[in-house]
């Protein structure tokens, strides 16, 4: 069971008109790192410790950026993030996992860079390091900048997808080079 790309555009669209509505834009990279934390001081007890001045902080500087909310992560944008993984789950779940075509290798993939389960699943591992180090790079991911910044007409927003789809659909036509 697949979703066609236009209604599963329309739900997408709506949630985040809801999430603007009821709450806030919606962007998750950010509890990814807070993420990070919370596991730092679980493993490393006093990674987050009380300054001086009272506030929270951390001897690593990216940690003392978001101290406060490593110390108390249970906020709306920390749930919305735990909500995306078990939404999938349970998708996966009522789907009785991933079915027939949906495991294959791409045809596409396959010809250009054959059919190794170990080779696509590294390339999906790195293409994903590279996009949440780029996220924590530019402050924020591709929902925060393009999809919620757009929504409200922000240019940074603009710049973002402008900048996105400028390096995506380059990238894309060169990997997956077809013969005619």
């Amino acid at each position: 069971m697949t979703l066609d790309w236009k209604i599963g555009g329309l739900a997408l669209g709506f949630v985040f008109f809801i999430a603007m509505m009821l709450v806030k834009p919606i962007g998750v990279s950010t509890q990814f790192v807070i993420l990070d934390g919370v596991i730092a001081d679980a493993v490393a007890s006093g990674t987050i410790y009380e300054a001086a001045d009272g506030a929270l902080t951390s001897d690593n500087a990216y940690f003392a950026k978001y101290a406060k909310s490593i110390a108390n992560p249970m906020n709306y944008s920390f749930i919305f993030v735990l909500a995306m993984a078990l939404g999938a789950f349970l998708s996966s779940y009522l789907r009785k996992g991933v079915q027939g075509a949906e495991r294959n290798i791409p045809a596409l993939w396959q010809a250009n860079f054959g059919g190794s389960v170990a080779k696509r699943f590294a390339v999906a591992f790195i293409g994903g390091f590279i996009v949440i180090f780029a996220a924590r790079l530019a402050g924020g991911c591709t929902s925060g900048h393009m999809m919620s910044g757009m929504s409200q007409t922000a240019i940074s927003g603009f710049l973002f997808a402008a900048g996105a789809f400028a390096t995506a659909v380059p990238t894309a036509l060169w990997l997956y080079k077809t013969e005619e």
